[in-house]
C-alpha cells in the first residue's frame, strides 16, 4: 500500500510558477513510475506527465512541454512537478499516481493522492 499526499497549490497570477509535491510513504517509492494528471471543472481527468522508476524516462504532455518539469527525489520519497509560465486554462485539482507501468493512461497507476488545487488568474 502506498499512500500519496500533494502539496504545493495555490493561486498564482497567468505566467508564475508553482512547484507541486507528491511524498510517499508505506512502500519503496523507487520501485514505482510516477505520473502526474490534473481535472478542470467540468472535465475529465487529463495527462500531464509521468517518469519512470530509475528517472531516465521523463514525457509531458504537449500542453504543458517546454513549461512543466517532472522530477523525483528517491531520497526524500517525493515527487515534484515544476510549473512555469502558467496560464489560466492550467487552472485545475492535479493528482500524483504510481505504479509499475510508465503510462500515460490513469487506468495504470494503483496509487493515488488526494489532490492539489492549482488556479491560475488572468
Amino acid at each position: 500500500q502506498v499512500r500519496l499526499v500533494e502539496s504545493g497549490g495555490g493561486l498564482v497570477q497567468a505566467g508564475g510558477s508553482l512547484r507541486l509535491s507528491c511524498t510517499a510513504s508505506g512502500s519503496t517509492f523507487s520501485s514505482y513510475a510516477m505520473g502526474w494528471f490534473r481535472q478542470a471543472p467540468g472535465k475529465e481527468r487529463e495527462f500531464v506527465g509521468r517518469i519512470s522508476r530509475s528517472h531516465d524516462l521523463i514525457y509531458v504532455s504537449d500542453d504543458v512541454k517546454g513549461r512543466f518539469a517532472i522530477s523525483k527525489d528517491d531520497a526524500r520519497n517525493t515527487l515534484y512537478l515544476q510549473m512555469n509560465s502558467l496560464k489560466p486554462e492550467d487552472t485545475a485539482v492535479y493528482y500524483c499516481a504510481s505504479g509499475f507501468r510508465y503510462s500515460g493512461d490513469a487506468r495504470d497507476y494503483m496509487y493515488w493522492g488526494q489532490g492539489t488545487q492549482v488556479t491560475v488568474s488572468s
